[in-house]
């Protein structure tokens, strides 16, 4: 008896998607998504203004000085979470450049006024700056350089862990000096590691 070689397509097809998810599941970090602007010049700023607030340029991003840049929202439940970890850095000194994205701007403005405001400049994105910048979700937290190159992007809430074993090491990997004793704050999040 014959055995037609149409019969073999079904088993390697199913060879070949297992190899490939194997292969998937035993990355390093499966959580971590790579971004097209790692080492690269950041994208431009495109924002609308954020009520009198300052708003952050391409010169502010390339101004010498390892600085964050963080795309949040008002009506995003992780940004609420990270806020505030991201109080902690900028009480650190780090320059922290918030991006507003689609939001309405009293609802924004009633956030920053509840949670305080980490943020050196603010900006409102419609979305384009978040497309430039390859943002899928919030919230996004990218490091860069003195140069404004790319160095760092984390996507999701900054949690104590995330603070601990991401941030502070691409902050120090950008040139950053962490000051010691720069314990994320973890009161009320406990459960989220």
């Amino acid at each position: 008896m014959k055995i037609s070689p149409l019969f073999l397509i079904p088993p390697l097809l199913f060879a070949g998607l297992a190899v490939a998810f194997y292969m998937g599941l035993t990355r390093d970090d499966p959580d971590n998504i790579p971004s097209a602007l790692l080492g690269r010049a950041a994208p431009p700023v495109q924002v609308q203004p954020f009520a009198a607030e300052p708003m952050p340029t391409d010169e502010d991003l390339k101004a010498g000085d390892v600085t964050l840049v963080n795309f949040w929202a008002s009506w995003c439940a992780p940004c609420r979470v990270e806020h505030p970890h991201l109080q902690a850095l900028a009480d650190a000194g780090f320059t922290i450049h918030g991006i507003n994205h689609k939001d309405e701007l009293a609802n924004a403005a009633g956030f920053l006024q509840e949670l305080g405001n980490p943020f050196a400049t603010l900006g409102r994105d419609s979305g384009r700056m978040a497309i430039d910048w390859g943002v899928y979700g919030l919230p996004e937290t990218f490091v860069l350089d003195g140069e404004g190159r790319v160095r760092m992007r984390f996507a999701g809430p900054i949690t104590p862990s995330v603070m601990e074993n991401t941030i502070l090491p691409a902050l120090r990997e950008a040139g950053a000096v962490v000051p010691e004793g720069l314990v994320p704050p973890r009161a009320g999040n406990a459960a989220i590691r």
